[in-house]
């Protein structure tokens, strides 16, 4: 007699995971594994390919070509009955405004597969745990964006799925909604649900235990972001990273910053500058020059890499095609300079 079929170590699974439209290629040779109870962070700018990604690992869309298993499930053989075991929570939050939030949380919870006595209590039960019992009765359409967000964060878990996809839910919300989510997040990983989210806030990236980042279809690289910032690629041997602050704003050195011949990469971050510079230059060399320009002070400091020069540097590599990232990388992307608003943001 045979035992308990073991336990499952991953969630999703993809090998040459490929999707193509007419001639346009979305996602190109995706090879991901994301463990079972992680929280995964998949960034990259629109239309790298991450809703599409999302889109075939639900089951929504077919592959063009390449293989994909979801909580052990086949992408192509057994799609309905994926979409029963996850969570789906999209960019614009899918909601029926004409219905009242609990209408809205019944509907998707029977659309999941609840019903009766289970569904009454799975809805009750979710509507408390979201903080959303006071508003039942009221119309989505009547919502903030973080209320908005909370219900729809609370479609996809009422059915309390495996996986959760999350398509970047924190994006037009306000931070104390963000920081809200991300709560609700993490009590989710701990009670064993796998989390697959995109984002354009690089402070949220930094939260996840993994990361990949996506560029014109395909994987430029993945792993634990303090694994990326140790990349070799990332500082290489004879170089040093820097922060740049000028008095006039980041904007007054830039281009000075970008023609010195011992700069590799220049990146703005916030109202300062990130510089990848040569080992051998003095930070009292490289303030003079860029005062020289600026007219004003400049304080230099020696930094670690951060998540997002990790992949400035690899966009970089990329695009050059210098050389390929590290093995055990994926590969693809770019990467532009963010915004600092409640969070750094990818373009």
């Amino acid at each position: 007699m045979s035992g308990p079929a073991p336990a499952r170590e991953f969630d999703v699974v993809t090998r040459g995971l490929r999707k193509v439209f007419g001639n346009l290629v979305a996602v190109d040779g995706l090879d991901l594994t994301i463990r079972r109870g992680e929280v995964f962070g998949l960034l990259g700018p629109n239309g790298s390919g991450k809703t599409t990604t999302i889109r075939m690992l639900c089951g929504l869309m077919m592959p063009t070509a390449g293989d994909a298993t979801v909580v052990g499930l086949d992408v192509r053989k057994q799609s309905e009955a994926i979409r029963r075991r996850i969570g789906y929570m999209s960019q614009r939050f899918g909601l029926y405004e004409d219905l009242t939030v609990a209408e809205n949380l019944r509907f998707y919870a029977s659309v999941y597969g609840l019903h009766g006595a289970e569904l009454a209590a799975r809805v009750k039960e979710t509507l408390a745990d979201l903080g959303l019992t006071e508003r039942s009765g009221q119309l989505a359409a009547a919502l903030s964006g973080g209320w908005k967000q909370r219900l729809a964060l609370a479609c996809a878990i009422a059915h309390r799925p495996d996986l959760v996809f999350l398509d970047e839910p924190t994006a037009g919300v306000d931070p104390a909604s963000r920081r809200l989510l991300w709560r609700w997040i993490y009590s989710l990983a701990e009670r064993g649900t796998t989390i697959l989210v995109t984002t354009h806030y690089m402070d949220e990236a930094e939260r996840c235990g993994t990361v990949g980042y996506l560029y014109l279809s395909r994987m430029l690289v993945a792993g634990r972001p303090a694994d990326l910032t140790s990349l070799p690629e990332v500082t290489p041997p004879g170089t040093r990273r820097v922060e740049a602050e000028c008095e006039e704003g980041a904007a007054a050195v830039m281009g000075r910053a970008r023609s010195l011949p011992y700069v590799e990469d220049v990146t703005i971050f916030g109202n300062a500058l990130h510089l990848l510079v040569e080992a051998g230059v003095k930070d009292e060399t490289i303030a003079a020059d860029l005062e020289a320009a600026a007219k004003a002070r400049v304080r230099i400091r020696p930094i670690d890499a951060t998540l997002e020069d990790v992949f400035v540097r690899l966009t970089k590599i990329q695009t050059d095609g210098d050389k390929e990232p590290s093995a055990g990388a994926a590969r693809g992307g770019e990467f532009t300079s963010p915004e600092r608003a409640g969070g750094q943001r990818t373009p």
